[in-house]
């Protein structure tokens, strides 16, 4: 049998948990970011460097079930603790970043039909970038 094991390799996966209070009746469901060894390890996280590492992670943090995040340029300053100008060079950088050739993010802008007014950045962590959320696959990478 082949040896498979550089195809299930996961360096970073986002998952959910669903906590529901018995005294309250509320649930509550939080998302997690999990950094495997594995990332740092196949050198993901030396070659995106800690501006884009960090970037990438705050980004992936309002990522829905297909990998498309929304968060606004101010959110993704506050989070980072930079200003919103900082905030957008970072975003940039990042766009502009690539693993193994591949971009690990891409944002698509687009104006409301009936405003004209830009709307929030799509942004979608791509699977290259070996974040995946619930249940996706991130893809296999190539560890020589």
């Amino acid at each position: 049998m082949a040896n498979n094991a550089h195809t299930e390799q996961k360096l970073v996966s986002v998952e959910s948990q669903t906590e529901y209070s018995v005294t309250s009746g509320a649930t509550e469901t939080r998302i997690f970011v999990k950094m495997y060894v594995d990332a740092a390890k196949a050198g993901l996280i030396a070659d995106m460097g800690a501006q884009n590492w960090t970037t990438l992670c705050v980004i992936a943090s309002f990522m829905d079930a297909e990998g498309d995040c929304y968060p606004t340029q101010e959110q993704i300053a506050r989070y980072l603790g930079v200003n919103r100008q900082t905030a957008n060079r970072y975003v940039k950088r990042l766009l502009e970043y690539r693993w193994n050739g591949r971009p690990v993010i891409r944002a698509l802008r687009k104006r409301d039909e009936h405003s004209g007014r830009w709307e929030n950045t799509r942004y979608t962590v791509l699977p290259i970038s070996q974040l995946a959320i619930f249940d996706a696959q991130p893809e296999a990478i190539d560890t020589g």
